[in-house]
């Protein structure tokens, strides 16, 4: 069976493919240096569809609306242009709702689609263009530390990185934020208050790092105009020892905080990355390795959420589980010194 990984690497080489949902224009070129906040590529689409039904307006077949309908495929129409007419002794015509552009007109109907929004694809980390996606977006590489985590806002700033976390299950708050702070991404515990992200807003602060936030906390981070990255999860939970023993030793460095919402299907995850300067470039790392005793992991699920230890035994078949029931499991002796039979589907491996 093979684990997902938790990079939390202080050296590695860091291949990212940037895309648009739709398609739209890329705006880089291969060898082209980016900086995490520009823009590699946009695109506008319809947030609404309109459909306007002429024949029924007009009571009369499909084919006698076509002859009315005076728009046509890929027209740009502004608002109460003449989509239809149809030039009786007392004329009468359809306009468009609003302004937008026709997709389909035939059959008696037009169907335009309108509420355009733009959308702006960032880099998401500094590094070389290294291939463009026709259409969609670029790839980027770049050589430098990596640290995963598992929940993000959406957002994407970078900036020197301050530390105020002293011990893994420190708590961040609002007291703790000065203007000597501001523009600075914060490496921080524990958020349990919206005052602690109103006083990071208020600064403004470039970015939050932080072991772990309050489910309640959700909505209010997402508002929120500044990256916010969760490395651990939701409720009271300390800093994974992973984490806490790499970023720290970064403190006044330049950090980028790439808040993305972590994708199950692309297997994007919100992550840190520290760019470094080296002679020659390491390897990638893996997404996906097999289990094998010895290796460092995290478990994912309670009651032992975050915690780090090792593979100790990897007993063959379906394992006996405290509640009963039989899956593939690890022996894991936790850094605690506990030990632990967790099912397999809740460890990744950190490395």
């Amino acid at each position: 069976m093979l684990a997902p990984v938790l990079h939390v690497l202080p050296l590695t080489t860091i291949v990212r493919e940037r895309v648009l949902p739709v398609a739209g224009k890329v705006n880089a070129s291969v060898n082209q240096k980016v900086n995490p906040t520009d823009v590699v590529a946009e695109a506008t689409f319809a947030r609404e569809h309109v459909l306007l039904d002429v024949a029924r307006a007009f009571g009369v077949t499909a084919k006698a609306a076509d002859k009315m309908i005076k728009v046509k495929e890929g027209d740009r129409l502004s608002q109460g242009a003449v989509v239809a007419e149809n030039g009786g002794f007392i004329s009468r015509a359809i306009k468009a709702p609003r302004a937008g552009r026709v997709m389909v007109a035939g059959g008696g109907q037009v169907l335009m689609e309108v509420g355009e929004a733009r959308i702006e694809l960032r880099a998401g980390l500094p590094g070389v263009v290294t291939r463009i996606v026709p259409e969609r977006g670029v790839v980027i590489r770049t050589v430098g530390a990596l640290i995963q985590g598992t929940w993000g806002n959406g957002r994407v700033e970078n900036g020197l990185m301050t530390s105020l976390i002293e011990k893994e299950d420190d708590v961040l708050t609002a007291d703790r934020l000065d203007v000597s702070l501001r523009g600075s991404v914060i490496l921080g515990g524990h958020v349990r208050d919206q005052e602690t992200l109103r006083a990071a807003a208020d600064m403004p602060v470039r970015g939050l790092i932080i072991s772990s936030l309050n489910v309640s906390l959700i909505q209010p981070a997402m508002q929120m105009k500044y990256p916010i990255l969760v490395l651990d999860g939701f409720g009271a939970m300390p800093m994974n020892s992973a984490a806490f023993q790499l970023l720290p030793t970064h403190n006044k460095n330049e950090v980028t905080v790439n808040a993305e919402f972590p994708d199950r299907y692309s297997g994007g995850r919100p992550e840190v990355v520290i760019p470094k300067q080296v002679e020659n470039e390491p390897e990638e790392p893996q997404d996906f390795v097999p289990f094998a005793v010895g290796q460092r992991v995290r478990l994912r699920r309670s009651p032992h959420t975050g915690m780090i230890g090792s593979i100790a035994d990897l007993p063959e078949g379906l394992s006996k589980l405290p509640s009963g029931l039989h899956a593939p499991a690890a022996e894991v002796k936790l850094e605690n010194g506990e030990a632990a039979l967790v099912p397999l589907v809740n460890l990744e491996v950190v490395g």
